[in-house]
């Protein structure tokens, strides 16, 4: 089979100055507020940006460091591969999730709430996350692998979007930053740990809830701060693993 060559460019200083200015040159208009929705892909050029309000969802593995002690490198990439394939499958069924991404043993979701109930929609995100991983963790079990743990961490709030790369270099990646990230991101990494549960989100978030939500949420303090957890199941898929997974 014949193998094709990858498109390589070379590195011109003078090049890279020269975008350099462009990109910094450009008018500060071109980084539009645009809360209500978020933009298609296609809106985005190497010069312009949005600020949309998004709600962001962070999920990772508890300790994932420590599975490689015990488990050889093509058992981790099965049990890897099943959590990021169903954690996407999940977040890929909702019609308001915008972005996926993955990044080692995280996955995470950009969500379009303008409404509440978009925003509890999000929650429901999570608990599916959450019934999910036990029916993985049957199958793990049956295996004799290890089980694992995992910490979902949900805030809301204004992200930018942009694109990378520069033009002609082949990359067209849409980037995503923002505190709601960052905190999301942060939240996953307390979750599921030191006797938390599964699920931390932000009071933001709480307070953007149908009020049914909130009473399955408990407040407690992280670092300082008040945060909302809880260890919220799906139904329909624990009722499927009582009956499967026994």
């Amino acid at each position: 089979m014949e193998s094709k060559k990858s498109t390589t460019y070379v590195y011109k200083i003078e090049d890279s100055a020269e975008r350099m200015d462009d990109i910094l040159d450009a008018n500060d208009n071109d980084y539009e507020d645009n809360k209500s929705n978020i933009p298609t892909r296609d809106k985005l050029t190497y010069k312009n940006g949005y600020y949309v309000d998004v709600t962001a969802l962070f999920i990772d593995i508890v300790d994932s460091s420590k599975l490689t002690d015990g488990h050889k490198r093509p058992t981790l990439a099965k049990m890897y591969r099943c959590f990021l394939s169903e954690c996407v499958a999940i977040m890929n069924s909702y019609e308001i999730c915008k972005e996926i991404n993955i990044n080692g043993d995280c996955v995470w979701g950009v969500f379009e709430t303008p409404n509440i109930d978009d925003v509890d929609a999000v929650i429901d995100v999570a608990a599916k996350l959450c019934s999910m991983i036990n029916v993985l963790n049957y199958k793990l079990s049956k295996k004799k692998y290890e089980k694992i743990d995992v910490g979902i961490g949900i805030d809301d709030g204004v992200a930018l979007m942009v694109k990378a790369g520069y033009s002609g270099s082949g990359l067209n990646d849409v980037i995503w930053m923002g505190d709601v990230l960052n905190s999301a991101c942060h939240l996953a990494n307390k979750a599921g740990r030191d006797f938390r549960e599964p699920i931390l989100i932000t009071s933001k978030v709480y307070n953007n809830v149908l009020e049914a939500t909130q009473k399955l949420l408990t407040k407690c303090t992280v670092d300082g701060t008040t945060y909302y957890e809880g260890n919220i199941i799906w139904d329909p898929i624990e009722n499927w693993y009582k009956e499967n997974c026994r």
